[in-house]
Parts: structure tokens; C-alpha cells; sequence
């Protein structure tokens, strides 16, 4: 194999919403009471929802810019590669960097619906979920049938209207949904409830795969307020083990044998060590904890159960037969910082290009499209033309402008001392700034 021969699916990108969000979706009272985007007196975006406001991008979305660049910059769409939020240019920075799929959480209203979660008239937050679940699927995805892995997010405060949102979404054509990984930060029960019985039900009713995305739920934790923070970053991924081996012990694991969930941003290299650690904390401890794996290893149900996205990860695919290689999936993460833009085949086919074809193919897409119900992508485009080498033609044709992006010099700090972990306030949420 070649690196012009991959398929590549991303499993974790993200959409910065654009401004025209609901207008197709709503009209009168209801698209007067969405969520806008404004801009304030020194030309920032932000989003403005029943009372709450949310910044705009940040260091969610500067792909494409010189690293130097790099910081709580950029603040308004018009700083961003019209990638960013303009679909049929999503289109073509995805054939550019080899993409021939991409499943996009929120950036405006959170990996998890965040902003309707937040909100203080729910009634009112779940008929704008719905609108944006419809904008997602009619507007975004649909645009490009295929190219796009449809995700929902969930009116999860009120049990009854998920379920129903669920039923409604699948008959749509949605396969995953997206939740906070640890739903008490949002003031519901844990994931151990029973409130939840009737969510997983409908979900495995309808053959639904969970994405948990790092940070919704966990924040990755850091040392201090001065800690320099690419000490933050680097240990970020690593963060989503707590996530992991908490949704690990759900009962419905064992009810459900085809229950399937999706961590987004975690990486793999950590989760041969996690699945050791859990085995062993199980043979010591089981006999008085009263575990629910009496006749079944934790790392059994972790191969059974979760699939882990990669974005740079060497040491993880050196142990790929550990991680497990039918649990594996690729991830751009376009457009946060980590994204890898606009040589993300390039620098996958480094990692991957020792492994064999069959195995490069699970990890590049046949699992992304058996653990999300994809199968879209070759129904609506023939895989000839979803190769590296055609995704990589088309945008040639294009002449697609892969040129850095500069908002005119601004730096993030003109110190000479490290950039700290404290930089850009107390309350960010680092896995949708910095990630």
C-alpha cells in the first residue's frame, strides 16, 4: 500500500458554528430567541443564549495560522480559514489534507450541547437543540452526502425528551450521539443512575454509538495557575482515562454486548496501561468491592465496548496489537491546535506505513465505519474517488489555498517567561481551547 491508496476518516473535528445557524431551521419568535452570534465594542465574537455568553473560537480554531501565532487569538470568524465554518470550504481543506470523512462536534454550543444545557428555559433549549440537530444534519452534513458523519446531542435534562429526541434523530439518519462524559458537572445524575436506563435503551433500540469527547465532563487537570501550560497540553490526553475507566464499570456494559462508544482527543498510547491497571486492580480487589467483573476481565469489555481516536501517536501504534487493532480510529481534530493541516496524510502515513495494509485500513477507516454505522461514505461516493490521491487531486484542480493565515502579527504575549497555564483566564475550558 501507498499513501495515496488510505482512505482517511476523522473521527473528531469540529464546526464553528456560523451566524446564519438557524435561519433555515426556525422562523419568527423561535429564530428571534436562538442563539446569536454578536460582536462586541472591540470587534470579538461571542455567542449570546437566555442570558449565558460564550467567547467565540480562541485557540479552538487557529489552523492554518503560524505557530507563533498561536494563543486566544483568533476571536472573530472573519480571523479563520472560511473551513472553519463554511461547509463547502470544509469540503475542500478536507480534500487538501487527504480527508475523505469527518464526524464535527460543536465548538459554539459545546462538544455536548453545553449552551442549551445551560440555559434556564429548557422548553425553549429543546426545541433550539432540535433545530440544531436538524441544521447538523440537513445543512452541514447532508451538503455533502457521505463526507459526514452525522452527530446529535441530547436534551439530557429531561429524560423523556431524550429518548424521543433519539427516536427521532435515528429515524433521520443519525448513528451517534454526543454526551458530557461525566453528566454531574451538569447537575444530573452519574452515569450509574438508573435515570439513564431509558437513554441507553433507546440508543441500543436503534444501534446508536456514544462519542465522549475529552474535557466535556473531566477537566484535564493542571499543577497550578503557573504551571507553564505546555505542561497542560501534553498531559491532556491522558486525562481521559478517568472518563474511560468510569464508563468502564457501567452496569449496562454487561446488558448491552454491542453497546459501542467512541472517546474523542484521548489518544491511545495510554490505554494498553489502563487495561493492565484494571485487571490487576480487579484480581486484587474483587473478592470485597463487589465488582461486576466476576467472570470477565475489565480489558475484555474495554476491546468490547470503546474504540480510541489518534491524532500523533507513534508509541501507541508500536503496541497497536495491545490497544487492540479493530479499536483503533484516525482524528484530524481541524481546527483546534492540535490539528494536523494541511499534511495530516502525510504525517499519518509516517506513523501507520510499517503496519500492514489490512491493519492500515481498519485504523485509517474500516473501523471508524463499523463503530459509527458509516457506511454512507462508500454508499454516496465510490471509494476510488475517497483515496488520499483523489481527495488530494481534487483540491489541486482547485487550486485550494494552503497558504498560513496571519491576523497581522498579533502574538499571545509579548513576556519572555513561559506562557502559563493561568493565561486566558481561570474558567476556559482547556479541552475546547487548547486542544
Amino acid at each position: 500500500m501507498h499513501m495515496n491508496d488510505m482512505v482517511v476518516i476523522s473521527t473528531d473535528d469540529h464546526i464553528c458554528e456560523p451566524p446564519t445557524l438557524f435561519d433555515n431551521q426556525l422562523s419568527g419568535e423561535l429564530l428571534a430567541s436562538a442563539p446569536k452570534l454578536k460582536t462586541d465594542a472591540q470587534g470579538k465574537n461571542f455567542w449570546q443564549y437566555q442570558g449565558y455568553i460564550r467567547p467565540s473560537v480562541g485557540l479552538n480554531a487557529v489552523v492554518g495560522r503560524p505557530f507563533e501565532e498561536y494563543g486566544m487569538e483568533p476571536t472573530s470568524l472573519d480571523q479563520l480559514r472560511d473551513g472553519c465554518w463554511d461547509v463547502h470550504k470544509r469540503i475542500d481543506d478536507m480534500d487538501v489534507n487527504g480527508v475523505a470523512a469527518s464526524m464535527c462536534f460543536g465548538n459554539s454550543i459545546g462538544f455536548d450541547g453545553q449552551t442549551f444545557h445551560k440555559a434556564p428555559d429548557k422548553a425553549l433549549s429543546l426545541r433550539h437543540m432540535q433545530a440544531y440537530n436538524d441544521w447538523h444534519y440537513d445543512e452541514w452534513c447532508m451538503a455533502y452526502p457521505g463526507r459526514f458523519i452525522p452527530l446529535a446531542i441530547m436534551p439530557t435534562w429531561d429524560m423523556d425528551a431524550t429518548v424521543a429526541e433519539i427516536h427521532r434523530c435515528a429515524k433521520k439518519g443519525f448513528r451517534v450521539v454526543s454526551m458530557n462524559e461525566n453528566p454531574t458537572v451538569q447537575g444530573l445524575p452519574s452515569i450509574h443512575n438508573d435515570y439513564w436506563n431509558p437513554m441507553f435503551k433507546a440508543l441500543m433500540d436503534n444501534d446508536m454509538t456514544i462519542a465522549l469527547h475529552i474535557g466535556s465532563g473531566n477537566p484535564a487537570p493542571h499543577a497550578s495557575m503557573e504551571t507553564p501550560i505546555e505542561a497542560w497540553i501534553s498531559t491532556m490526553p491522558l486525562s481521559v482515562a478517568q472518563g474511560v475507566a468510569d464508563w468502564l464499570q457501567l452496569e449496562e456494559l454487561h446488558q448491552y454486548p454491542d453497546m459501542r462508544i467512541i472517546v474523542s482527543e484521548g489518544s491511545i498510547g495510554w490505554v494498553p496501561y489502563l487495561m493492565e491497571r484494571a485487571d490487576f486492580s480487579n484480581w486484587r480487589h474483587k473478592a470485597w468491592t463487589r465488582s461486576r467483573f466476576q467472570d470477565i476481565k475489565p480489558s475484555e469489555l474495554m476491546k468490547r465496548h470503546f474504540a480510541h481516536c489518534f491524532l500523533w501517536d507513534p508509541y501507541g501504534l508500536k503496541n497497536l496489537a495491545e490497544v487492540g487493532e479493530d479499536n483503533v480510529t484516525y482524528e484530524v481534530d481541524y481546527p483546534h491546535s492540535d490539528a494536523l493541516w494541511p499534511d495530516a496524510a502525510e504525517l499519518l502515513w509516517e506513523q501507520v506505513k510499517n503496519l500492514s495494509a489490512e491493519q492500515i485500513d481498519k485504523v485509517t477507516h474500516l473501523n471508524a465505519i463499523r463503530w459509527l454505522r458509516h457506511d454512507a461514505l462508500f454508499e454516496h461516493n465510490r471509494r476510488e474517488d475517497m483515496t488520499v490521491g483523489a481527495c488530494h487531486a481534487r483540491a489541486a484542480a482547485k487550486q485550494v489555498d494552503t497558504a498560513p493565515k496571519s491576523s497581522g502579527g498579533s502574538v499571545p504575549t509579548t513576556e519572555t517567561r513561559p506562557v502559563t497555564s493561568g493565561f486566558g483566564g481561570r474558567n476556559r475550558n482547556p479541552a475546547g481551547d487548547v486542544g
